[in-house]
């Protein structure tokens, strides 16, 4: 098992929150960690706070490394203790190794997603969640396309200069 640090405990555990409980009440009613810094934005050489959009060009990004369809490509989104709970597979995908397993088996079906409605919530200059509804089209090695409509849950954390998933959930929608 990998060791967490507090930052990403409670991101992760915001993530479940806004999931679950909804975004405005998430944040209504959870106040910050205490380990949280209180003003690292006034700090002079803290990273600026991310806009939505910029959150937004993440998804935007994984979902171009999809169309590579080059598992090792889609894993480079993903921080190397990143965890993946995938759409087509009941197995928790917690190393890399397990990504990138995940994502040869998906790629053949030649996946694009596209979102049809999400709520974004920045935490921090270095961690931020996009949450919603999604939609694959997935193509069969014949060519016939299909459609699958699922849930997500993307967190992204600032590793240097790079955004990474850390946390990544979808599931079909019911």
């Amino acid at each position: 098992m990998t060791r967490r640090t507090p930052v990403r405990t409670a991101i992760v555990t915001a993530a479940v929150l806004l999931a679950g409980a909804g975004p405005a009440h998430a944040a209504a009613s959870s106040p910050p960690p205490p380990h949280a810094p209180r003003h690292a934005a006034a700090h002079p050489h803290a990273a600026a706070r991310p806009t939505t959009r910029q959150i937004a060009a993440l998804f935007d990004r994984w979902n171009a490394a999809l169309a590579t369809r080059d598992a090792h490509v889609v894993a480079a989104r993903y921080a190397r203790d990143a965890v993946l709970l995938p759409t087509a597979s009941a197995q928790v995908r917690t190393t890399h190794e397990e990504i990138v397993d995940y994502f040869e088996y998906f790629l053949q079906q030649r996946p694009q997603g596209r979102i049809q409605q999400r709520r974004i919530t920045v935490l921090s200059p270095s961690a931020a969640i996009d949450t919603g509804l999604y939609q694959f089209t997935l193509t069969d090695k014949h060519g016939k396309t299909s459609k699958v409509d699922a849930r997500y849950t993307f967190v992204y954390e600032r590793h240097g200069r790079h955004w990474l998933i850390v946390n990544h959930h979808s599931s079909v929608v019911p």
